[in-house]
């Protein structure tokens, strides 16, 4: 693969995905409701082994073609940060270091002769590269982050692509197994191991490379993620492995790793990283732009029915409009038929109403704005107490996160809100009391989400 042509790529694709989230934030200042409303910077750490070799095929320096982990395997770890910028996209920057190993078959004559200085014609079967560091800035691309069943994801695959720069420097052994007489790309050479000490830790090259990975994280608690990935690296040079006459192609290596992932910023906020974008659509009440176009428009309906109410006047107030009054002047109070004249109805029956039948209003975190799934049930309460002229109380109740006043004051909106839907659709204020639990009296368990979802609720007594 052409180092140019992979560089220029790399380069589009992060302008692209940069410009798209620039253009999504002009055109909307919110993501995903809004990106403080998460946590977007993480950081982690990961160890692994290199091989002499990439998933794409071809050959290591030496001539020979190698499969995943024919070559002996070498120790390399690192550190990243990423910056999470919405559910799919991220910028990460990752440092490593440690080192590569590559050789020809046992038994085999090299193909090609090492051109390193005082050597003396003497062949190179093997060479050991040590990564004094590799620093990268990468794009992060996740999948599967939708999840139709689950507000949250536990399981994400992503790819990445980057640019970056790496110090290194080649040490090259007369065996295939990194022992004999030993090398360095300046001319230092020795019968062993230990004449290497010391004689080339200043000597490092520094060149440009791109890593390209795949990867799959799992989530293991609100705070920490498994992060399982490989890392294709494409160096910009033929001697990554030492000066070796005859090479043609670039030399390159993959890194395979696991590590861990921590989340970092509040505790309640959720990571970015694990949200689900679908969930969004039905959650619109957590951007408190579109709770104000929703009160807005509940106040244009209301100005619409002051005027129809304007055309329809009502003098004894009997709820039938003076056109179609055949009973006028009836005493305040006075239940009426549809002609406007007094009727009679039996007592109401008090006893009829069972608050046990009606199920919690639940409410999103952090509101008190119904939601449309609990009009059904509000309907029949209001059909009940119209009917039987009973009274109920209402007792707002939320999970504990925040302070306990602020709780206390979030319960008591809430029973507020379902008292007006109930008020607007003809039950008597009288008819309905209101009281807040705040925190106090919770149905499930605060520790778990779905407990804490099912402790934001409005529940019915008598």
């Amino acid at each position: 693969m052409n180092y140019s042509t992979i560089k220029k790529a790399v380069t589009c694709s992060l302008i692209a995905a940069l410009g798209f989230t620039g253009a999504a934030q002009a055109q909307d200042a919110k993501v995903f409701g809004g990106r403080s409303q998460y946590r977007t910077w993480s950081i982690g750490i990961n160890g692994g082994i290199t091989t002499p070799n990439v998933l794409i095929g071809g050959s290591n320096a030496y001539g020979r073609k190698v499969g995943l982990f024919e070559a002996p395997v070498r120790e390399y770890y690192g550190i990243n940060v990423r910056k999470q910028f919405s559910s799919w996209f991220g910028l990460q920057l990752d440092a490593n270091r440690g080192r590569i190993f590559t050789h020809n078959a046992e038994g085999q004559a090299p193909e090609v002769l090492p051109t390193w200085e005082n050597v003396n014609g003497i062949n190179a079967q093997s060479a050991e590269t040590d990564v004094q560091y590799a620093v990268s800035l990468n794009g992060v691309f996740q999948f599967a982050t939708i999840d139709f069943l689950r507000r949250e994801n536990a399981v994400n695959f992503y790819a990445s692509v980057g640019y970056g720069l790496m110090a290194f420097n080649p040490v090259g052994y007369t065996n295939n197994d990194g022992t004999g007489t030993a090398w360095d790309n300046k001319g230092n050479w020795g019968e062993s191991l230990g004449d290497r000490e010391g004689k080339h830790d200043r000597d490092y090259t520094r060149e440009a490379f791109v890593p390209v990975g795949l990867g799959l994280k799992f989530k293991l608690s609100d705070r920490v993620a498994l992060d399982l990935g490989y890392t294709m690296n494409f160096v910009d040079t033929k001697n990554l492995f030492g000066p070796v006459q005859g090479r043609t192609s670039n030399d390159k290596f993959s890194y395979t790793h696991a590590g861990l992932e921590f989340s970092l910023g509040s505790k309640d906020k959720q990571d970015l990283t694990w949200a689900n974008p679908v969930a969004t659509l039905y959650d619109e009440l957590k951007d408190p732009e579109l709770r104000n176009e929703v009160d807005a428009l509940k106040q244009r309906v209301s100005a619409l029915e002051s005027t129809v109410q304007a055309l329809s006047t009502d003098s004894d107030g009997d709820g039938v409009a003076d056109k179609f009054d055949k009973c006028p002047n009836t005493p305040a109070g006075t239940q009426v038929d549809g002609s406007g004249c007094p009727i009679k109805f039996p007592e109401p029956d008090t006893t009829a109403l069972s608050t046990g039948s009606y199920s919690n209003i639940q409410f999103e975190f952090d509101s008190s704005v119904l939601k449309t799934s609990s009009y059904p049930t509000l309907d029949q309460v209001s059909s009940d107490l119209r009917a039987s002229g009973a009274t109920l109380t209402l007792e707002g109740n939320a999970s504990e996160e925040g302070t306990t006043e602020y709780n206390y004051q979030l319960g008591l909106d809430r029973a507020n809100s379902v008292k007006n839907y109930l008020v607007n659709s003809g039950v008597a204020a009288s008819q309905i009391n209101v009281v807040s639990n705040g925190e106090t009296k919770p149905v499930a368990s605060n520790a778990t989400e779905e407990g804490r979802q099912l402790n934001r609720n409005v529940q019915f007594k008598k």
